[in-house]
């Protein structure tokens, strides 16, 4: 039997999330109604029916055992959920179409949704440019490394011949698609003598190499911070730590004041809830940025130092507001 949960909290994600597995988990416990779906569920197994009344859009979500109501959404969990797709033999150009009619009609009537997001997919999508998130976090203070964007072979070779020391490189998204799934595409100190003309076929993001103590996984939830330093056990990990997660080990620590401050600057700049920061901390102290990821992991970090990252999230779901 269908049911509707007043005020609940939606939580988007896949079907395979032990992320948001953990935080579905700690709003049961608090008797928190949630109402969880897949995107990739519509319009298959998932059934939307909106109208648009004074308030904005009424109506329900419903999948085959729950239904939501939509203008009683308390909170919205934007978990990672899977890519839209359509069942049935359609030729090329109507499946494409017919997609395309999905996810704006779902994600159009969420979207507007007045209900706190963690975070909302636009403003996700903003934050999750990485030029855009390195020239906020410049304004903001946190000092991001030297950094070219091109897809001009001299002018590359020009950014790695004047640098101070090495270059590294790495993907401006979250890597390449294998079986439907990102995969990423590790961080990789330049060979100045291999810069060819392939360059001109994408654009690519070159960055000094900062010298590390170690770096720091900064979560921040709302207004609540969790500062973990990683401390790479090989030479693959210190170039890039998610290259060798078996040799790290973990120790919880606190941002320094300037920090927070230019944080919580870029947070509210792109109006976000949710952040996975990462910082270079250097030989002597100095904290630098090197990016955002607006929906990135934290599950491990939780498991490793007890951190109680599914508990402020349940606390800003659980109350609709980052406040």
């Amino acid at each position: 039997m269908t049911s509707t949960d007043e005020a609940a909290v939606w939580v988007l994600s896949g079907q395979q999330d032990p992320t948001a597995d953990l935080v579905v988990r700690e709003l049961a416990q608090r008797g928190v109604p949630v109402f969880r779906f897949n995107t990739a569920d519509f319009p298959t197994t998932l059934v939307m029916a909106a109208e648009l009344r004074d308030k904005g859009w009424s109506g329900t979500v419903r999948a085959p055992c729950r239904a939501g109501a939509l203008d009683s959404v308390r909170s919205v969990y934007y978990r990672r959920p899977e890519e839209f797709r359509i069942d049935g033999d359609l030729p090329a150009g109507a499946q494409e179409f017919a997609l395309g009619q999905s996810r704006a009609g779902l994600l159009g009537v969420l979207g507007a949704s007045p209900a706190l997001w963690v975070n909302h997919p636009a403003r996700e999508g903003e934050a999750n440019y990485k030029p855009w998130q390195l020239a906020v976090a410049q304004w903001a203070g946190l000092d991001p490394p030297r950094t070219l964007i091109t897809n001009e072979p001299d002018a590359a070779r020009h950014f790695v011949k004047t640098a101070p020391g090495p270059v590294i490189t790495k993907s401006l998204v979250g890597g390449v698609l294998v079986d439907g799934q990102r995969r990423g595409a590790a961080t990789t100190v330049v060979d100045a003598g291999e810069l060819d003309d392939s360059i001109g076929l994408c654009a690519h993001l070159f960055q000094d190499w900062v010298e590390k103590a170690h770096e720091v996984r900064l979560t921040v939830v709302g207004d609540c911070f969790f500062a973990v330093e990683i401390h790479a056990g090989s030479e693959a990990a210190r170039i890039d730590w998610r290259s060798d997660y078996p040799s790290l080990t973990y120790c919880v620590t606190e941002a320094p004041p300037a920090v927070r401050d230019g944080v919580v600057q870029l947070m509210r700049h792109f109006g976000l809830a949710y952040g996975a920061f990462d910082f270079v901390v250097t030989p002597t102290g100095e904290w630098r940025f090197l990016e955002i990821n607006a929906n990135g992991q934290w599950g491990w970090l939780e498991a490793e130092t007890g951190l109680p990252i599914a508990a402020a999230l349940a606390d800003l779901l659980e109350r609709g507001t980052s406040k």
